[in-house]
């Protein structure tokens, strides 16, 4: 069955999937249009009101319900007693007794009787006062039907009575009204009710004052955050902030530091790469500008004979070749996102035998000692050729002509050994770095940037590298790399 209550739903539930945004916007509107200091200012009040509101409530219920109570056992005690003493139990004896008897001149006094014949109610009171009340109620004590009745009765012109009624024994069936007017006791409860909303507005004051303090108190650390934050970033200079107690706050000052070191280092890599690929790449540019003049003014003397010019083309063409390598190996170490590599499983022995193949092309006088093992790891195909093909040049590069380089793979140890001078005690702590050039490979190709794409490769597989002196006087370079079973746990690329 559909109503208007269900049209009503459809009706709101299609505004809110086309105005899905429109429903939203209060919300978005406080938190766009308050800052959060104003936010949490706010929060105070509204829970401070709450909070005093429901105090106030309860507070003012009980009070009323004990005012009830009270005054409904009063007019009772006070009915019950003159019943006990057998005054005001009949209709003659009320007509003569003073309102203040029982001390309830504050009170309506009246007898209601049921006439035995007619069943007619009857109701005697003091001469020249007014009759409380009867109605259903009372005639029912009267009746014998109920012992006692209490209820609220509204009287035209009058405030509101609270009504008793309790039975007279005898054989006739009568009952002893009491009524009392609500006004005094409505009267208090209205002052209270003031006294509370008073109290209630300044509760909220309070709390919104208390909110206000703790605001500013609370989020001093995040507006001096905000501050250095806004200070790096108008003058760059990437200084920590200090970091004051143990709190959360101090854990973000902690962790904004962190990353500003992090940031610190990036930027100086940055500096440091652009400043050294500045300078390496004038040489070989220079060198080739260099040719190309000497062969253009050959050109205008009648030119080289063609000896000297397929040497001077080929010393041209390894400068570019030199550049190329140059450049790609400032690509590779470029880039500072490992995780964005799709890693896969690789067998590392197959990257070993195309490396020496490759490498083998281009040293061909150089004796290959190999002795490889399978195994799997989880990496970049393509950077671990590029790490070992690094690691054979260089040993091709530092052997004599008829030179030996062995390569062994022995669970995921590469151990690359040549057959040259070795390397210098005082090298062996920086062969690693980045365009670092020993005094015997100043005047040997190279960019100085192998052995640094050898040290970032291993470290992004999780594996490790590092250089030594074989026994036998030449160089010797240790790569090792984890299983791919257990890289796949570890490794964040994957």
């Amino acid at each position: 069955m559909t109503g208007p209550d269900s049209v009503a739903a459809g009706n709101e539930s299609a505004d809110a999937g086309r105005f899905g945004r429109a429903v939203r916007l209060p919300r978005g509107w406080l938190s766009e249009k308050l800052s959060l200091h104003a936010r949490v200012t706010l929060l105070a009040a509204v829970a401070g009101g709450l909070a005093v509101a429901l105090v106030s409530l309860a507070a003012y219920l009980t009070v009323r319900q004990q005012m009830y109570s009270n005054l409904d056992s009063n007019l009772l005690d006070r009915a019950q007693s003159a019943v006990e003493q057998g005054v005001l139990t009949r209709p003659d004896q009320i007509r003569g007794v003073p309102a203040t008897a029982l001390g309830a001149a504050d009170v309506l006094i009246g007898l209601a009787e049921v006439d035995p014949i007619d069943g007619s109610l009857g109701v005697y009171t003091f001469s020249r006062a007014t009759a409380p009340p009867i109605g259903g109620a009372e005639a029912a004590v009267a009746m014998r039907d109920a012992s006692e009745s209490v209820r609220t009765t509204a009287v035209s012109g009058h405030p509101p009575y609270r009504v008793v009624a309790v039975q007279v024994p005898g054989l006739n069936q009568r009952a002893l009204v009491l009524a009392q007017s609500l006004g005094p006791t409505n009267r208090t409860l209205h002052n209270l009710g003031v006294v509370l909303w008073a109290v209630g507005a300044l509760g909220v004051i309070g709390a919104a004052l208390a909110g206000n303090a703790i605001a500013r108190s609370g989020l001093r650390p995040v507006a001096e955050l905000t501050g250095a934050a806004e200070q790096i970033a108008r003058t760059g200079r990437l200084e920590p902030i200090p970091v004051v107690g143990n709190d959360e706050i101090a854990r973000l000052s902690q962790a904004f530091n962190a990353m500003l070191g992090a940031l610190a280092q990036s930027q100086e890599r940055q500096r440091r790469l652009v400043g050294d690929a500045g300078h390496e790449l004038r040489t070989p540019l220079t060198s080739i500008r260099t040719n190309l003049d000497l062969l253009v003014q050959a050109d205008q003397r009648g030119g080289l004979s063609a000896e000297n010019r397929a040497e001077l083309m080929a010393d041209v063409r390894a400068q570019m070749d030199e550049l190329a390598a140059l450049i790609g190996d400032l690509t590779e170490l470029a880039r500072d996102m490992p995780a964005a590599r799709a890693f896969e499983r690789v067998e590392f022995l197959n990257v070993v035998e195309d490396a020496i193949t490759r490498v083998r092309r281009r040293a061909p006088g150089v004796h290959w000692d190999a002795s490889l093992m399978p195994f799997p790891v989880l990496g970049d195909e393509q950077l671990l050729g590029r790490a070992v093909t690094n690691l054979l040049d260089n040993a091709a590069k530092y052997s004599p002509p008829d030179g030996r380089v062995t390569v062994r793979l022995v669970d995921g140890t590469l151990t690359v050994t040549d057959s040259g001078p070795g390397i210098a005690p005082a090298d062996l702590p920086h062969v690693f770095e980045r365009f670092y050039r020993s005094t015997e490979a100043r005047s040997r190709p190279g960019s100085g940037l192998g052995l640094a794409i050898v040290k970032h490769a291993a470290e992004l597989h999780g594996g490790l590298v590092y250089a030594s002196n074989s026994p036998a006087g030449g160089g010797q370079f240790t790569l090792w790399l984890p299983h791919a079973d257990a890289q796949v746990r570890r490794n964040p690329a994957s």
